[in-house]
């Protein structure tokens, strides 16, 4: 899930580290789209829908750290 963001953590990193580096990129990608806006690429309303659709690329965000990794 998380190489889908261009993150693959080793077995030694952290939760807490790796989820910093994908809400990291989340962020980015939220700022981008907020400076696309004001500069008037696209509608309010467009705005809201693709926010919404950034954050449904981002699943993993809504995960406690707790449960990022598996006992095997």
């Amino acid at each position: 899930m998380l190489s889908l963001h261009g993150v693959v953590p080793k077995s030694t990193t952290p939760p807490t580290t790796a989820r910093a580096v994908v809400n990291d990129i989340y962020r980015y990608e939220l700022r981008l789209l907020r400076d696309r806006y004001l500069v008037g690429e696209f509608s309010k309303q467009a705005y809201y829908d693709k926010v919404v659709e950034i954050r449904n690329r981002y699943p993993v965000m809504t995960i406690l750290t707790r449960f990022w990794t598996l006992d095997v």
